[in-house]
C-alpha cells in the first residue's frame, strides 16, 4: 500500500465513492426485499408499483405523479432485450443508471418516442440484436432502469397498470445467465470501517473511467485497491485516518447540499445537477458541453450532494427540479406558518408539472388528511383566475372555501417544496414563496 493520504485526501476519496456504495445499497435492498422503496424484486425483471407513492416510502424525494417502473440489471453473463409498448402519446421514461448513479441512456416520450420498440442491453461489444432493435451499450455490469410513467390520478391506474405489463426484459439464448449481483463486504471487517470495504469491493468489480487516475490513486493510498481486505485487521492509523474521513465527508456532503443548484428568488434549480456523467452516453442523452460539469472534483462533489438529496434524479432537460427551504424574506419554511406561491403564467412544459411536499431533513413526503401530496396542471378542480395566474397555498391547516382546492398541506414543522417540470421547453423562474396572515 502506497504511503497514507491525509485526512483531506481521504475525505474526497469519500464523497467520491459515496454514490456508488449508496446506489448499490439501494440496488442490493431492492433484489433481497429490503428496499426503501415499497417495491423489489429479482435482478433483470420488472417491478412496478401499483400505486402513486405516499409518506409510508422511507425513499428521498419519490415523485407522487407517475407509477415507477423499476429493473436492476446484471449482464455480466449475457445481455437483456427490452421491449417497450406503444403508449399513445403517453408520457414515460426508462431512465438508465450505471453503479455510480451516472444517467447513461434514456427510451421514452423526449428520447425515443412513444411507439412499441426494442433495444439490446449489453456490456459490448455487441451481440447480434434482435430485427429491428436498438443496442444500448452499459458502463457497468450492474445498472438499474428506473422507469416513470405518467398517471392522471386514481381513475388512471388500470389504464397505467396495463401498460407496465407490456415493459419485459428476456434474456438473450436460451438460457439466462448466472446473476453475479452486488459483491459482498468481506465478513470479519468491523462495523467502524464496513462503508469503507464496500467501496473496495464495489470499486474492484465496477471500475470507473480511465479519466478517474487520480481519484484512484487516493483511494489506493487508504487500501481500497487491495485484492484482500486491510480493514480486517487494520493499521491503527488507517482505521483512525478513514473514521475521521468518514465523518468529515458526510459533514461535506451536507455542506454542499445547502448551495446545490442555481439560486433565484430562493429556489434553486437542479437543472444542471444531475451533469456529472462526463464519459458514457448513449440513447437519449445530450453530449454537449451545456451538459457536462468539466470539472471532475466539481462533478463527483455534485455527484455525491445529488445521491444524498434525489437518487435517480434525471437530467434537466428530461425533467427539470426546482426547491426551496425558505420565503421570501429568506426565513424557514415551516408548517407553523401560511404561505402562498403565485405562478403568473405556467411552468413552460411539453408534458406536465407538479409541485411536491416533502419534510425536512429526511425529503420524505408527509402525512395529511386529504391525502395529497403534490398539486399541478392536472390535479382535478384547481383554480386558474382569469388572468391566468395560479395561487398555491402551503399550510398545515385548510385554508378553507374555494382556496381549499389549490391547497397543498405541510408538516408541522419544516418542509421543502420540490417543483418538477417533466419535458421543459424553456428556462422558468419560479416565484418566490410569500407568508401571509
Amino acid at each position: 500500500m502506497s504511503p497514507l493520504a491525509d485526512e483531506k485526501q481521504a475525505a474526497q476519496a469519500y464523497l467520491y465513492g459515496y454514490p456508488l456504495v449508496y446506489d448499490l445499497d439501494e440496488v442490493e435492498g431492492f433484489v433481497t426485499g429490503h428496499s426503501s422503496l415499497p417495491v423489489g424484486g429479482p435482478f433483470n425483471q420488472f417491478v412496478h408499483a401499483r400505486d402513486l407513492l405516499g409518506p409510508e416510502t422511507a425513499f428521498v424525494s419519490p415523485n407522487n405523479d407517475t407509477l415507477y417502473t423499476i429493473a436492476m440489471c446484471d449482464v455480466r453473463e449475457g445481455p437483456l432485450v427490452l421491449h417497450v409498448p406503444d403508449t399513445n402519446g403517453r408520457y414515460y421514461v426508462l431512465q438508465f443508471v450505471d453503479a455510480w448513479t451516472n444517467n447513461f441512456a434514456y427510451v421514452g416520450r423526449r428520447a425515443t418516442g412513444t411507439k412499441e420498440a426494442q433495444f439490446l442491453l449489453t456490456t459490448g461489444p455487441a451481440e447480434a440484436a434482435p430485427d429491428g432493435a436498438q443496442v444500448i451499450t452499459v458502463p457497468t455490469g450492474v445498472f438499474s432502469i428506473v422507469g416513470r410513467v405518467q398517471v392522471d390520478g386514481k381513475a388512471d391506474l388500470d389504464a397505467v397498470h396495463a401498460l407496465q405489463d407490456q415493459f419485459t426484459l428476456t434474456a438473450v439464448g436460451s438460457e439466462a445467465g448466472a446473476i453475479a449481483g452486488v459483491p459482498g463486504p468481506d465478513p470479519k471487517v468491523g462495523k467502524g470501517l464496513e462503508w469503507w470495504e464496500k467501496f473496495r469491493t464495489r470499486l474492484a468489480a465496477f471500475p470507473p473511467p480511465p479519466a478517474d487516475t487520480p481519484f484512484l490513486a487516493i483511494c489506493e493510498q487508504i487500501g481500497l485497491a487491495a485484492v484482500t481486505s486491510p480493514y480486517v485487521d487494520p493499521d491503527p492509523e488507517l482505521a483512525t485516518l478513514l473514521g475521521d474521513a468518514q465523518k468529515a465527508g458526510e459533514q461535506l456532503i451536507d455542506q454542499l447540499l445547502q448551495g446545490g443548484g442555481q439560486l433565484r428568488n430562493g429556489w434553486r434549480d437542479a437543472a444542471h445537477i444531475f451533469d456529472y456523467n462526463l464519459d458514457f452516453f448513449e440513447v437519449g442523452t445530450i453530449n454537449r458541453s451545456e451538459w457536462k460539469i468539466s470539472d471532475r472534483l466539481t462533478a463527483y462533489a455534485t455527484r455525491a450532494v445529488a445521491a444524498r438529496a434525489g437518487l435517480w434524479g434525471n437530467h434537466g432537460y428530461e425533467a427539470d427540479y426546482q426547491w426551496t427551504t425558505v420565503d421570501a424574506d429568506g426565513n424557514d419554511l415551516s408548517g407553523a406558518q401560511a404561505y402562498e406561491l403565485r405562478l403568473d403564467t405556467p411552468p413552460p412544459v411539453d408534458a406536465f408539472w407538479s409541485l411536491t411536499m416533502y419534510d425536512v431533513p429526511n425529503f420524505h413526503l408527509v402525512a395529511n388528511p386529504i391525502d395529497r401530496y403534490s398539486i399541478g396542471d392536472r390535479t382535478p378542480g384547481l383554480v386558474t383566475a382569469d388572468d391566468g395566474s395560479t395561487t398555491i397555498f402551503m399550510q398545515h391547516d385548510a385554508p378553507g372555501g374555494t382556496r381549499d382546492a389549490n391547497w397543498l398541506p405541510t408538516p408541522k414543522g419544516k418542509f421543502r417544496p420540490l417543483l418538477r417540470l417533466y419535458q421543459p421547453t424553456g428556462d422558468y423562474e419560479t416565484p418566490a414563496i410569500t407568508r401571509v396572515a
